[in-house]
């Protein structure tokens, strides 16, 4: 019987699972099959939209059992207080709590905790509050709980509300929220509420012995922030908890995240003041060095968080960032004797002075600032190649430069694996699938997805285990985590991302083609992948928060943007800290519009190798027509995707081609138009009905709207487009995905074309009977077809050029490039280069042998020259896919 549970846990059977444990507890009354039933219920309420009625039997399953033999394990307690809950039996699940088996909780905080929280529930504030302050008393630290105890003096506890054992969640670990909440309290007992807080607080603070204890601190500053919010907030004292708070934390590295969003309350003035009185404090204060640079460290980071840097002159950010620098080179002796996986002191010195530079590239568009934001990276590396907080920015940074190999070789010293690749791969991931290097982009997505796999089909395993060891929470956990990730966005985009990349590898060939169509259903499975109710479904796992600020998300980059003001900036932080609705919103459509391509592109072959069927069987088969129905509702539903109608998205093309539209309307999204004009081509050729102007049956014009359409922007693109080694963020990425794709696409549809115009042995016939080549019914598609290879060559052409000029130049010339933007001596870049090279001439005997040793090895020009060669090998990958796409073409050409 547990063999048969075991495998209704491997199928996620919760049904069955239940009935089986069932069986089991009224064969030998073991309370742990009882629990798996009970489990295997609240599974069911969670995943299976069970409802109340399931709930009532759990809970009576588990008083019956109580009754006759009690409970004897606290994961069984907190199941049953947790069923309790789930139907708002607040005041049963305290009375459990209370009586005998509230002692199977091992800690008495636990207890209390799980009290406060079902009085909070239950509307009974005060009661609740009286738990928490107890919690506080003993464990002062306990963060969520004073916000627990705060939320109920204020009746306002939302944070209970969202913590259940039901749902395993945890208490947030701080309050967002900067709107006022509406509370029923009137001004006067509000006030006298927060009163009592701060004298419990108080207390704490007095009580305290340990010099390590922040929470009542970071208390005080949350209830004068609770006053400013309702609208009688006396600023003078806010102010004061933030300078005793900094007086005794100013050393910490966690100072600046504690305290950010207090500080997002006071205005640019107000936090002037503040920083100047931070810096009072520092110089009135006895240090040590360690100490010191800890002090620095949290002044800076005080800077940016308050906008203070984005408000600098350029002067004053140059300034900021050598001193950073000079004081990180200063202290370096300091970490001698540290392992080389330590921490060194003062390492995120490095990470704000690169960030400081690359908001002057930002600002003034000065390529310097941004190498020696590589360069500083690089040089803390070379120290210590173990720093993630490097590696990141650093392999944004080439990847926003051109230079994709450099950062895919950063990406791989991360060591990214197991359960990282869900959270960490956006770092990479999206740029490889944008450039010319599919084999290497194929590698990530094979990994991530073998990775995927094997933990969906290895997790009932890990549940199975939980049961068996009777850790029913982690039954629940296990399971929930299981469904979040089998509903990743990353998950189903790597699936369609790996077809993707097979078609875009094995383009030059139809028969390989076709065997890839063959493996997905001819893309019937990834239209069933990314239906509504999957999309809707999906889960986003990514880790931001690792992101640098100037790319929030994979989809912002505000270096490619043009710097406004301070609070453009400001605002920009702000997007860096948090996930938006409108990027995921925008990461479902791009799913959508992706599983879409694959069955498009097949039926578009279809009714390319179909159009010479109608000269033999009137009207074309029942198939033919098939397709063209099918066509016709997947391009609405593509056309729906990019906000439009099918009729009006063919009118803005036809708009942008007649001159009543400029082509800079569709440049932010030139890849899905270009897509939609391919196949509303091929829909032209099969369709009864054309959708695009043709004149009559024998001069199908819409080859030529599209050829005229893909001219129209490639040439957009690249006039718009400057050199890779002096132009960072180029349009060169869109000219790859043009190539890549929609080129592809449009090439296959041509081979599909001509291969039913030129069947095998009627090749050679150029008159006479018979359905050959010079039949009257297909000479003028064959032209069409024919001036299609010509105008697609010659457009692939033009690209090849314009790439093959920036490869032509020798390497050293394009590292002297390089070089003259930071080895200026006039104002601008070149301060940070001369200090780097300088710290490393001056071979400190202090610096102890390892650090010498690393810094033996360092050299600017050398970093610069690495950028210079990652970059042509891009070129040079991307002018070889150029160059046999022109030679498979000529191939067509030379056939008709």
């Amino acid at each position: 019987m547990m063999g048969l549970f075991n495998c209704y846990v491997r199928e996620y059977s919760y049904v069955k699972q239940q009935q089986t444990a069932i069986k089991m507890y009224k064969m030998v009354g073991e309370e742990r099959f009882l629990l798996w039933a009970v489990c295997s219920i609240q599974l069911q309420v969670l995943l299976s939209n069970g409802g109340e009625k399931l709930l009532s039997l759990a809970e009576a399953l588990l008083k019956k059992h109580i009754n006759s033999h009690s409970l004897h394990e606290p994961e069984a307690l907190a199941i049953y207080i947790s069923i309790l809950e789930q139907q708002s039996k607040y005041e049963a699940a305290l009375e459990v709590l209370s009586g005998n088996l509230g002692s199977l909780i091992g800690r008495e905080e636990d207890k209390l905790r799980m009290q406060g929280r079902l009085l909070a529930r239950a509307c009974n504030y005060a009661a609740a509050a009286e738990i928490f302050q107890k919690v506080l008393e003993s464990c002062p630290d306990d963060w969520d709980s004073f916000l627990n105890y705060l939320g109920c003096l204020l009746e306002d506890n939302t944070n209970c509300f969202k913590a259940s054992t039901a749902s395993h969640t945890c208490l947030p670990s701080s309050v967002d929220s900067q709107v006022p909440k509406e509370t029923h309290l009137s001004e006067e007992l509000f006030d006298s509420r927060l009163s009592s807080a701060l004298s419990v607080v108080e207390k704490l603070q007095k009580d305290g012995h340990d010099d390590c204890v922040r929470g009542p601190y970071l208390a005080t500053i949350e209830i004068e922030r609770r006053r400013h919010l309702n609208g009688n907030a006396d600023d003078g004292k806010f102010l004061e908890a933030l300078l005793i708070y900094f007086q005794r934390f100013n050393h910490l590295s966690c100072f600046a995240s504690d305290v950010e969003m207090f500080l997002q309350m006071l205005t640019q003035d107000e936090k002037s003041e503040l920083r100047e009185k931070f810096l009072n404090i520092l110089e009135a204060l006895p240090t040590t060095p360690i100490k010191r640079i800890g002090q620095v460290i949290t002044i800076f980071k005080v800077q940016e968080l308050s906008g203070a840097m984005f408000m600098e002159s350029v002067k004053e950010l140059e300034g900021t960032a050598i001193k950073m620098l000079e004081m990180f080179c200063e202290n370096l002796p300091l970490s001698r004797d540290l392992d080389p996986q330590e921490n060194m002191y003062g390492e995120e010195l490095l990470s704000m002075a690169s960030s400081v530079l690359v908001t002057l590239f930002w600002r003034t568009r000065n390529l310097g600032y941004l190498l020696e934001a590589v360069l500083v990276l690089e040089f803390g590396l070379i120290i210590r190649r173990y720093i993630w907080q490097y590696k990141i920015p650093l392999l944004h940074i080439y990847s926003f430069v051109g230079a994709l190999p450099l950062a895919h070789d950063w990406y791989g010293t991360l060591e990214v694996k197991n359960i990282l690749q869900e959270t960490m791969s956006h770092h990479i991931l999206p740029q490889m699938l944008k450039s010319p290097f599919c084999s290497e982009a194929a590698d990530l997505v094979k990994e991530y997805l073998k990775f995927m796999d094997d933990h969906l089909r290895e997790a009932a395993d890990l549940t199975f285990l939980a049961y068996r060891h009777r850790n029913y929470s982690k039954v629940i956990e296990f399971v929930q985590f299981k469904e979040r990730l089998q509903h990743s966005n990353q998950y189903m985009m790597a699936r369609i991302e790996s077809v993707f990349l097979q078609l875009k590898q094995k383009a030059d060939s139809l028969e390989e083609i076709q065997a890839i169509f063959q493996s997905v259903n001819y893309g019937m499975k990834l239209l069933e992948l990314s239906n509504e109710d999957k999309l809707t479904s999906l889960t986003f796992n990514e880790d931001l928060q690792t992101r640098p600020w100037w790319s929030p998300t994979t989809n912002k980059n505000f270096l490619s943007e043009p710097f406004e003001d301070g609070s453009a900036c400001s605002r920009a932080t702000m997007l860096s800290k948090k996930k938006t609705t409108e990027d995921e919103d925008t990461k479902k459509k791009e799913i959508e519009r992706k599983s879409l391509i694959p069955r498009l592109l097949y039926l578009s072959m279809q009714a390319a190798s179909s159009t010479v069927k109608e000269n033999s069987e009137p009207n074309g088969t029942a198939s033919d027509t098939n397709v063209a129905a099918e066509l016709k509702i997947l391009l609405e539903r593509y056309a729906r995707n990019i906000g439009l109608t099918l009729d009006e998205a063919i009118s803005v093309i036809l708009g942008i081609l007649e001159g009543q539209k400029s082509f800079k309307e569709l440049s932010s999204d030139s890849i899905s138009w270009m897509n939609f004009a391919v196949f509303v081509n091929a829909l032209n050729l099969s369709s009864k009905k054309p959708l695009l102007p043709i004149e009559d049956k024998s001069n199908p014009t819409s080859w030529h709207i599209v050829d005229r359409l893909t001219k129209t922007c490639v040439m957009y693109h690249l006039s718009h487009s400057e050199p890779i080694l002096t132009s960072p963020g180029n349009q060169l990425t869109v000219l790859v995905q043009l190539v890549t794709e929609s080129f592809s696409w449009q090439i296959l549809i041509i081979q599909s074309c001509m291969k039913s115009l030129l069947p095998i042995g009627k090749r050679k016939k150029k008159s006479g009977g018979g359905s050959g080549l010079m039949d009257q019914p297909n000479l003028p598609k064959l032209q069409a077809v024919q001036s299609s290879i010509r105008s697609l060559m010659d457009t692939i052409k033009e690209i090849q050029t314009r790439v093959a000029d920036q490869i032509n130049g020798s390497e050293d010339n394009d590292l002297d490039t390089l070089l003259s933007y930071v080895q200026r001596d006039d104002n601008g870049p070149g301060r940070i280069f001369r200090i780097l090279e300088e710290n490393v001439v001056a071979n400190n005997p202090d610096l102890g042998e390892r650090i010498s040793d690393s810094l033996k090895s360092w050299s600017s020009g050398d970093v610069l020259r690495r950028v210079v060669r990652a970059q042509r090998k891009y070129l040079t990958e991307f002018n070889q896919i150029c160059d046999s796409k022109v030679k498979l073409l000529g191939t067509l050409r030379q056939s008709a």
